[in-house]
């Protein structure tokens, strides 16, 4: 009876196990998936030239916000790639000077990342795969983890991508026949880059019992966290985690089994951590620690300290491993309080666990598993979703950084963004071919993620405008001061004209005695020669740079704005008339102030004598004694 019991019991386990693994297959059979896809464009032969779609796949390092012209190349031998193309003696590595090499192979006999290993080795930069049947693209995705597998999977650093077959035939005719098949790869437009900011989601696991899958997790979390915090800090970024959970069948809520893996009676479950249910942490333990990993950033979020997650992730993961027996809430307490959270609100949030009821929190988490616009349904983990879509390739911090960086609007990234360990300055070369002003070092070339763009620059409060290819103008208040608005200026003998005036905000004009175009030069009028002032019978002129200076005979004096020479005593004269003037015109002047005083000061007078008579005849109730200003010896 003993024995029989504990085969019940097996086959309990088993039957829940076995439930539970049906309603992920069939979670994923319904699921919507999206393919993520790059840009393929075949640049010769003549007769195949042209764009087609290829699917990105899910291991390797794709290169985000990149592009890559290289040589498709298609082998006599070993062409499924399931083999190792040393036996063969083929390399595919390309010479100096030469375009890389991108190989193809055909789809079948062995998983898709071990024919993309066997071509990196023999020094393919990248792979398409040709599929074997005429259907839709699908994602290669990495295999299921084994010792084998183990071995190279972390190590693809080369790009790939599944094509169709009729594109992939049509590739293979070209080559056979000779033909030399240029192709270009381009990943710029597989991230979407709409703003300054990009939004970014993972979908993780706090189980770190799971093999390699739970490994690469820990060691992304680790490595880029530096640079996730870094990002979230300064505002270009919006990072939210996310955690994948599965429910019980209905039937099985209240077994033993179910409230072992689950938690508010079955609506919440995770799958053992050992994959044995007769020892160490449940699946209830993971789903209870995902559920406080979600409430942390919750509460850290509300307190504008979004980023702390990413501390006590990695933090949790070193003090509070399976292995050591101290995957539990002591522990995760600890890490709480030591990164000055308020654990009563992780509590608080956390809800209860025994309770028959959603939780609210785990609920949201369900809800977002399903794809929306152009992300598919989250099915596998860990998943990189950037700005809504998926990320496809290896979880690597230099890979994810690039993907991050491709989401940025162009002129927007972050300087991480714009190192030499991300992408090339192409404004480094003949100025990216835009417009520049090497006097006073200006360019209008700015490097971004995916290429330089040519935009006329805004330069100390001043805008340039113009195509930013040949020319840029400033313009607008202030423009003078930023190399003379790009107009011709020029001193001699301590003095200095410019053609750039502050009251235009566009333009050059050559200042008065000067002629030009006012951009590159302005030539000194000669006012003597041309006889354009200074003509007067009397007068002698001497041209000046920018003016001239026009002399008299004997004693009389240049009168300028008349272009005449008159004598010093009629100006004398003049000036002495003028003062004449000035002073008569002052003392009319106070004269007239002198009457508007007096009449003033006797109209006011007046006014008192009359209200202090009325006052004695007919005296006003509220009127008090007023003062008798006629004398009293003369009554």
């Amino acid at each position: 009876m003993a024995g029989r019991g504990f085969q019940g019991m097996n086959y309990s386990y088993g039957l829940v196990a076995v439930l539970l693994v049906i309603i992920y297959l069939k979670t994923m059979a319904m699921a919507k998936f999206v393919v993520e896809k790059n840009s393929l464009r075949v640049l010769s032969p003549e007769n195949i030239k042209g764009n087609y779609d290829s699917a990105i796949g899910n291991f390797g390092i794709p290169q985000y916000g990149g592009t890559m012209v290289g040589t498709a190349v298609y082998p006599k031998e070993n062409q499924n790639g399931c083999k190792t193309f040393d036996t063969f003696e083929i390399s595919f590595k390309s010479k100096p000077g030469g375009l890389p090499n991108v190989v193809l192979v055909n789809r079948g006999d062995c998983y898709f990342a071990l024919k993309v290993w066997n071509a990196q080795n023999a020094g393919a930069a990248a792979v398409l795969v040709s599929d074997d049947r005429d259907e839709p693209l699908i994602t290669m995705d990495s295999p299921e983890e084994d010792s084998s597998a183990a071995e190279y999977l972390q190590n693809i650093t080369i790009p790939s991508a599944l094509i169709e077959k009729a594109f992939g035939d049509k590739l293979k005719v070209a080559i056979n026949k000779g033909d030399m098949v240029n192709i270009n790869l381009d990943w710029r437009e597989s991230v979407p880059h709409p703003d300054d900011r990009v939004e970014y989601e993972l979908w993780t696991n706090s189980n770190d019992e799971c093999g390699a899958k739970c490994d690469t997790q820990l060691e992304f979390a680790k490595n880029f966290k530096g640079a996730a915090q870094i990002l979230e800090k300064s505002g270009y970024t919006q990072f939210t985690p996310h955690y994948i959970t599965w429910y019980c069948p209905q039937a099985f809520t209240v077994s033993k089994q179910c409230k072992a893996q689950c938690i508010n009676h079955g609506r919440y479950c995770a799958p053992d951590p050992e994959q044995d249910f007769s020892r160490g942490y449940d699946g209830k333990d993971v789903v209870l620690e995902n559920l406080r990993q979600l409430c942390i950033f919750k509460v850290a979020n509300e307190s504008n300290r979004a980023w702390v997650w990413w501390d006590y992730v990695t933090d949790f993961h070193i003090r509070c491993p399976m292995k050591e027996k101290k995957y539990n809430k002591e522990c995760a307490e600890n890490v709480i309080q030591s990164l000055g959270l308020d654990a009563k609100k992780i509590d608080k949030c956390m809800g209860d666990p025994n309770a028959d009821a959603e939780n609210p929190v785990l609920k949201q988490e369900q809800d977002a598993q399903v794809g929306h616009g152009s992300r598919g349904d989250v099915t596998i983990l860990p998943t990189l979703i950037i700005n809504n879509r998926q990320y496809r390739g290896k979880l690597d911090k230099g890979a994810v950084l690039k993907a991050v960086c491709a989401g940025f609007q162009e002129t927007t990234e972050p300087t991480v963004c714009l190192s030499e360990d991300m992408e090339t300055n192409e404004c480094l070369k003949n100025n990216g071919g835009c417009w520049q002003d090497k006097k006073a070092n200006i360019t209008a070339c700015k490097d971004t993620f995916r290429g330089r763009v040519c935009e006329c620059p805004l330069v100390e409060g001043v805008q340039f405008k113009g195509d930013g290819y040949s020319n840029c103008e400033a313009a607008g208040p202030g423009r003078c001061k930023i190399n003379n608005g790009g107009c011709w200026h020029s001193t001699q003998d301590g003095q200095m004209f410019s053609a750039c005036l502050d009251t235009q905000t566009t333009g050059c004009k050559c200042p008065p005695g000067f002629r030009g175009d006012g951009v590159d030069k302005c030539e000194d009028i000669n006012e003597c020669k041309e006889k354009v002032a200074c003509q007067c019978s009397e007068c002698s002129c001497k041209n000046t740079w920018g003016s001239y200076d026009c002399s008299c005979k004997g004693d009389l004096l240049y009168m300028r704005d008349h272009d005449t020479c008159i004598s010093k005593k009629a100006e004398q004269g003049k000036v002495g008339w003028a003062a004449v003037w000035v002073v008569l015109l002052g003392l009319a002047a106070a004269g007239v102030g002198a009457y508007v005083v007096y009449k003033y000061r006797l109209r006011s007078y007046m006014d008192s004598e009359i209200r202090a008579i009325m006052a004695q005849y007919m005296p006003l109730d509220s009127q008090g004694e007023i003062p008798n200003h006629v004398n009293s010896e003369t009554l």
